[in-house]
C-alpha cells in the first residue's frame, strides 16, 4: 500500500471518528441538576429532558440544566425550549482538571490548593478527592488512588479512618493538601468509613462509579443516582464559573 493510499484511508478514519463523535455529543443528554420554586418537584434532579421538550416555569422558579458542554440556569415566568437553553461550552481549565481521573493518580504530593466557593471557602480542585470535612455519599472513581483533601493545610496532622471492621490512618505533611488513603484499608463499594481529625468527625459511605470516559451528563447522571450531592455541587458550580467567564 502507498504512502498515499495510507493517508487517504486515514483521513477518511478521522472524518469517520469525528462523525461519530459529534453524534455522540449531539445524542448527550440534557439534565436538571438544580430546581427550585413552586415547580421545582416538576423538574427533580436527575430528570432527563428531550431536546424537542420545553420547561414551563412560573414566577419564582429557577432551574439549573447541564448537558455534555456546560450549564444554563432558567429563571421563571416563561417557556423555555430545551433545545435553545443547550449550554454553550463551558471549557476552562478548572473544569477540565475537576473531570481529570488521571491527575489525582499522578499526584504524588499533596501541594495542591481547592478552588474557592461563594463563600470564599476553599474546595477540592478535582471531583473524585476525598474532602475529610464534608461528610456523606462519596462517589469514587479509582478506589485504588483515592486521595483524601483538606482545605487547612498549615499544619501537619494524622486522619484516623475507621471502617469495614479495621482502621488505619492518613498523614498530611505540614504544606500538603493531600494524603494517599491507607493501602492498610481497602475502599469498598457500599463501605462506611469513619474520618476524625482533631475531634472532628465526618462519616463517609462510597459508591465505586466508572467516570474513565464519561462525559459531564453522564458524570452529573451519576452522582445524582448514588446521592453525592457535595460532588453534584462543585461540578455544577465550577461549569458555571466557566460559563459566567466566557460570557465576560
Amino acid at each position: 500500500m502507498t504512502w498515499d493510499r495510507i493517508a487517504r484511508r486515514g483521513a477518511v478514519v478521522g472524518l469517520a471518528l469525528a462523525g461519530l463523535a459529534a453524534a455522540s455529543v449531539a445524542a448527550a443528554d440534557t439534565i436538571v441538576v438544580r430546581a427550585s420554586g413552586p415547580s421545582a418537584k416538576s423538574y427533580p434532579p436527575g430528570r432527563k429532558l428531550a431536546e424537542s421538550g420545553a420547561l414551563a416555569l412560573q414566577p419564582g422558579d429557577v432551574v439549573t440544566l447541564l448537558d455534555a458542554k456546560g450549564t444554563r440556569t432558567l429563571r421563571g415566568p416563561g417557556n423555555f425550549n430545551v433545545a435553545a437553553a443547550n449550554a454553550a461550552p463551558a471549557g476552562g481549565v478548572a473544569l477540565a482538571a475537576l473531570l481529570d481521573t488521571k491527575r489525582v493518580r499522578r499526584a504524588r504530593t499533596g501541594a495542591v490548593r481547592g478552588n474557592v466557593g461563594a463563600a470564599g471557602t476553599p474546595r477540592r480542585p478535582n471531583l473524585w478527592l476525598a474532602d475529610i470535612a464534608t461528610p456523606g455519599a462519596l462517589c469514587v472513581a479509582d478506589a485504588a488512588n483515592l486521595r483524601l483533601w483538606r482545605a487547612d493545610a498549615t499544619r501537619a496532622a494524622t486522619v484516623q479512618i475507621v471502617g469495614e471492621g479495621a482502621q488505619a490512618t492518613a498523614n498530611f505533611a505540614a504544606g500538603e493538601a493531600m494524603a494517599a488513603w491507607p493501602a492498610a484499608l481497602p475502599v469498598r463499594n457500599g463501605g462506611a468509613y469513619r474520618l476524625s481529625d482533631e475531634g472532628r468527625t465526618a462519616e463517609i459511605h462510597v459508591a465505586l462509579v466508572d467516570a474513565g470516559a464519561a462525559g459531564m451528563d453522564s458524570v452529573a447522571s451519576s452522582l445524582i443516582a448514588h446521592g453525592c450531592t457535595a460532588q453534584l455541587d462543585l461540578l455544577v458550580d465550577t461549569a458555571a464559573h466557566g460559563e459566567a467567564a466566557a460570557k465576560d
